[in-house]
């Protein structure tokens, strides 16, 4: 019996050489449009759908394929439909080359209006793989072009597909046409969601991109998986791994840990962040990146072992053998590596070193899974909003604290809660970090400094939410701290400022807190 195929493509990758392998074995082809003209083009013989089903293309193209002629032709069971496919003259299809309207690369473009968007929604071409694919045991449907080959290998072999092969292609097609419609569903949503809301339904739509060795611990499965909306190269997900062996999953979380505190630093300065279990142990701006790694590297030596350290220029030879030189480190991540410093680094292969471009680009919602679902919130954005600042002291901090007070802000937004960040000179001296109460992590903020021989004497604290007693006050202060920035919003704020008042602090409240659970 002869072989037929359909084929309607958007993305003519390999479309060529599979089309002529069909043609060579004697595979009759039915194409429509676009698809139709481009293997005319090439001189391969081509059957009309229109010709086939003696129904014109109508509504400027709008309806092409959907016939009974075509899809009874799809869905036919054999021999059990064979005596109404003779009654109606339908001929069964048996493969289907089906790819969709580029929904995606439309909504894309900035020049994008709602009337080219819904132009783009595909119609009959998720119908035909969807039939295709329910009729997966004598039809074999195709919806990605890498996957031509093995039709190819299997024409030019004289061997069938194996039913494993249907399942996959039926299971890939049906993925397929679900994530288009995802697609078209956020798109819809997203124009009639109001502002400042979060959607009605949010759909997890990603692709794997590569396993890891096992998750946090040793007996967990862990694997790395792409939004297909957002595969841009320059974000943590989709950076070159420029030498070292893969990274695994608590280097990915750390890092990007580490990359976003170092982005929200600004590029005023070269700047360093070193971080440890998801927590910054050392943050630190310089004139040079040297002075910078150096700074922040001080603050936490002994954390810092085994680390991520993120930079925000280029990484040179010099640094690198610092680094080698000075501590263990599991990532180093950078815009820009110089050979030099590969070179070297080459010569330890735990080290990993990841390039990423300068660029923030944050995903719109964070997801914590709990029993039964998920929680869901908008990402953390607001970091310094001058007109939020408000000094409540009598004392007003000076031109070097407001810097300081910035500094330690930012990188107490990136510390596990009760956060607590002690500063000077735009460098980290101690950081209390996941503590149960606030006050704990006041003093072993102070601790850390101690160990690193820093003086608190006239550096700043900052708190990444409000002081519920005074307590934290009088500890940093004791510990020579003169200024302070916190969220307020206490029921004991009074209290707390004519603390500060008393002990000649200067503070300052932002209005906004930054918990990080």
């Amino acid at each position: 019996m002869k072989k037929r195929a359909l084929i309607s493509v958007s993305d003519k990758t390999g479309l060529l050489e599979l089309a002529k392998t069909l043609v060579e074995h004697n595979v009759e082809i039915l194409s429509t449009g676009g698809t139709a003209a481009y293997l005319r083009l090439h001189h391969l013989p081509i059957r009309d759908v229109a010709e086939y089903t003696q129904f014109p293309e109508i509504m400027e193209g709008r309806v092409k394929t959907l016939h009974p002629k075509i899809h009874g032709g799809i869905l036919a069971r054999l021999p059990e439909d064979n005596a109404v496919m003779q009654q109606w003259g339908i001929e069964a299809i048996d493969y289907v080359i089906v790819n969709l309207y580029p929904f995606k690369e439309t909504i894309s473009k900035e020049n994008c209006t709602v009337d080219d968007a819904i132009e783009n929604i595909d119609i009959g071409g998720p119908t035909l793989i969807r039939a295709a694919a329910k009729n997966k045991d004598r039809v074999a449907v195709w919806v990605d072009p890498k996957d031509y080959p093995l039709l190819i290998n299997a024409l030019n072999n004289t061997v069938s597909l194996s039913a494993h092969d249907h399942w996959r292609l039926a299971g890939k097609a049906f993925a397929h046409t679900a994530h288009y419609d995802l697609l078209i569903a956020d798109y819809f949503s997203q124009k009639n969601k109001p502002e400042n809301s979060l959607p009605e339904r949010l759909h997890l739509n990603l692709e794997l991109k590569n396993t890891l060795r096992y998750g946090e611990n040793s007996h967990q499965q862990a694997a790395l998986y792409l939004n297909p909306e957002n595969t841009r190269d320059h974000t943590l997900a989709m950076s070159p791994l420029l030498q070292g062996k893969a990274v695994s999953y608590n280097n990915l979380a750390d890092g990007d840990a580490a990359w976003a505190c170092l982005l929200a630093l600004g590029a005023d300065k070269k700047a360093c962040v070193i971080v440890k279990h998801a927590n910054p142990c050392g943050v630190a701006k310089a004139e040079t990146l040297l002075e910078a790694y150096q700074k922040a590297y001080a603050c936490d030596p002994i954390s810092a072992f085994g680390g991520i350290i993120a930079f925000n220029d280029t990484l040179d030879a010099a640094l690198a053998e610092v680094i080698i030189q000075q501590q263990f480190v599991e990532v180093i991540l950078a815009p820009h590596f110089d050979a030099a410093a590969l070179s070297l680094l080459q010569k330890k292969p735990n080290i990993r070193c990841l390039q990423l471009a300068l660029r923030e680009d944050r995903p719109e919602y964070e997801f914590k899974a709990i029993s039964g679902g998920y929680l869901v919130q908008t990402i953390d954005t607001p970091l310094w909003l001058n007109d939020n600042m408000t000094v409540v002291t009598t004392l007003s901090p000076t031109t070097q604290q407001w810097q300081d007070l910035k500094f330690a802000w930012c990188v107490a937004k990136y510390v596990k809660s009760n956060a607590i960040v002690y500063a000077s000179s735009e460098q980290s001296l101690g950081i209390g970090a996941g503590q149960m109460s606030r006050i704990d992590s006041a003093r072993i903020a102070s601790i850390k400094a101690k160990e690193a021989q820093f003086s608190l004497q006239g550096a700043v604290m900052a708190s990444d939410a409000f002081f519920p007693f005074s307590d934290s006050l009088e500890s940093a202060h004791a510990a020579g701290i003169s200024a302070i920035i916190q969220p307020g919003g206490s029921l004991r704020d009074a209290d707390i400022i004519a603390c500060a008042n008393a002990l000649k602090l200067s503070m300052v409240l932002t209005g906004i807190r930054h918990f990080k659970h």
